[in-house]
C-alpha cells in the first residue's frame, strides 16, 4: 500500500521547488497531497501540484468544491509523514505557536504522524532569536528538522537559509517511512541528560550535557514501534510522546533506575553524561564563603556501562565516547573494556557537534568496522544508531 506524504509550501521563493519534490516523491512510489498558504499560491498556480498529484490542492479549509467532509481531518488521518517544505519564519513561528488559521496549520496541528520543517529564508531571519526559539520548540515536540543550506538567496545575501537539497529532504523522509515500524516488538532502554551531585544544597557537581541525542533516540525509537524507557536526568526538554520516562539526578540514583529495567530491555543506549565522581558526605547546610581554599574529597560513582556490559545476556549496548584528543584511540580502548556492541565517538572539538547542539557528528564503532556521520540532526544520527544496533 502506497505511503501518503503531505506536502506543505509557504510563501518563500523557494516555492517553486517544491514542484520537484512532489515529482520526485511521486517518482519514488508516494502518494503525495500538497496544502498551500494562500500567499504561497502568488508564487506558483495550485494547478502546477494537482497536474502532479492528480489530487486537488488544497488551500482554503472552507473551499466550498471540496467534498462535504473535515478535510483538514481526513488528510490529517491519510497521512504517514507531514513536511512543511518551504517553511517561512512565519509559518514557523505560527506552528510554535499552535496556531490553525489556515488549511496548512489546521492539518499540520491535527496530524499525528512523524512531521517535517524544511526552512528557507533570509539568513538574518533565520537567524533572529525568535525563529531559532520556535524551531528548538519544534525540535523539542518531536518535529524533525532538515536544516538549511548555505549559498547565495534570492534576496542577493549569502549565507544559511536556502532550502536543504531535494536530496537530503527526500532521505530524511524516506529514512523516516521506510523505518517506521522497524522496531516493533523491540524494548529500548535510554539513558539521557546529566548528572547532579551534591555538595552542599545549593551546588552541585554536574555538566553542560543537555540530554538532546538521549531524547532524539527516545523520539526516534518510539516512531520505529519499539516500547521505550528513558532515564533522565534533570533536563529542560519536553518528554517525547508515548515514551515512558524515569527522572533522576545523582549517578547513583540513574545506576538503580537502569538497573531495575535492564534485563527487560534488548537494546540499549548509554547517552547519558553521567558523573564519574561525588561527595560522599555532602554539607547539610550552605558552605560559607572563606579566604582559604575549599577542598573537597570526592568518591567513584559506579561505572554503569562496564556494569551493563558484565552482565549482558540477549541485551545489544550502546555506549558513548566524548573525548577532546585521540578520540577513535580512546574510543576503541572504551569500546573493548565496557564489552560494548556499538559505540558512539564524539569528538567536543568538532564544530556543531557535542553538548548544547542540534546536530551532531560522530563515528561508530563495532566490532566489525568504524564508520563516521557527517554532521546533520541528532534526530537523523538518532535513526541511524538504532538501525545499527537493531542490525547488530
Amino acid at each position: 500500500m502506497k505511503k501518503t506524504i503531505v506536502l506543505g509550501v509557504s510563501s518563500s521563493i523557494a516555492a517553486y521547488k517544491s514542484a520537484q519534490l512532489t515529482s520526485d516523491l511521486l517518482k519514488l512510489g508516494y502518494d503525495v497531497e500538497v496544502i498551500m498558504t494562500r500567499h504561497a499560491t502568488q508564487l506558483i498556480q495550485p494547478l502546477t501540484f494537482s497536474a502532479l498529484t492528480h489530487h486537488k490542492t488544497y488551500v482554503d479549509t472552507f473551499d466550498r468544491q471540496v467534498n462535504y467532509d473535515i478535510e483538514h481531518i481526513s488528510l490529517a488521518h491519510k497521512a504517514d509523514a507531514f513536511i512543511a517544505a518551504p517553511a517561512t519564519a512565519n509559518l514557523i513561528a505560527k506552528l510554535a505557536a499552535g496556531l490553525a488559521d489556515d488549511m496548512l496549520t489546521t492539518t499540520f496541528l491535527a496530524a499525528d504522524c512523524p512531521k517535517f520543517i524544511a526552512p528557507a529564508m533570509n539568513t538574518a531571519m533565520l537567524n533572529n532569536p525568535a525563529t531559532q526559539a520556535n524551531l528548538q520548540t519544534l525540535a523539542a515536540r518531536g518535529i524533525q528538522i532538515i536544516h538549511s543550506a548555505s549559498g547565495r538567496l534570492a534576496c542577493g545575501d549569502t549565507g544559511a537559509g536556502k532550502l536543504a537539497s531535494l536530496t537530503d529532504i527526500i532521505a530524511a523522509l524516506s529514512t523516516q517511512l521506510e523505518s517506521q515500524a522497524s522496531l516493533a516488538g523491540r524494548r529500548v532502554l535510554i539513558s539521557a541528560g546529566p548528572t547532579r551531585e551534591a555538595i552542599d544544597p545549593v551546588r552541585f557537581i554536574s555538566n553542560p550535557s543537555s540530554g538532546r541525542m538521549g531524547y532524539a533516540l527516545a523520539r526516534q525509537a518510539r516512531l520505529m514501534g519499539a516500547e521505550v524507557t528513558l532515564v533522565s536526568g534533570p533536563v529542560e526538554l519536553t518528554p517525547p510522546p508515548a515514551v515512558r520516562v524515569i527522572p533522576v539526578v545523582t549517578a547513583a540514583e540513574m545506576a538503580q533506575a537502569l538497573k531495575q529495567e535492564y534485563a527487560r530491555a534488548d537494546l540499549v543506549f548509554m547517552a547519558a553524561a553521567v558523573a564519574d565522581y561525588y561527595l560522599p558526605q555532602p554539607a547539610g547546610s550552605k558552605i560559607k564563603k572563606a579566604e582559604s581554599m575549599l577542598t573537597l574529597t570526592l568518591s567513584r560513582t559506579e561505572d554503569i556501562l562496564a556494569w551493563m556490559g558484565d552482565h549482558k545476556t540477549h541485551q545489544k549496548l550502546c555506549g558513548f565516547a566524548m573525548e577532546t584528543e585521540n578520540l577513535l584511540a580512546n574510543a576503541r580502548q572504551k569500546f573493548e573494556r565496557k564489552h560494548c556492541d556499538l559505540l558512539v565517538a564524539n569528538d567536543l572539538t568538532e564544530a556543531g557537534a557535542g553538548f548544547g547542539h542540534d546536530t551532531n557528528a560522530v563515528s561508530l564503532i563495532s566490532r566489525q568496522s568504524v564508520r563516521k556521520l557527517p554532521l546533520q540532526s541528532k534526530d537523523a544520527v538518532a535513526r541511524q544508531l538504532l538501525l545499527a544496533l537493531e542490525a547488530l
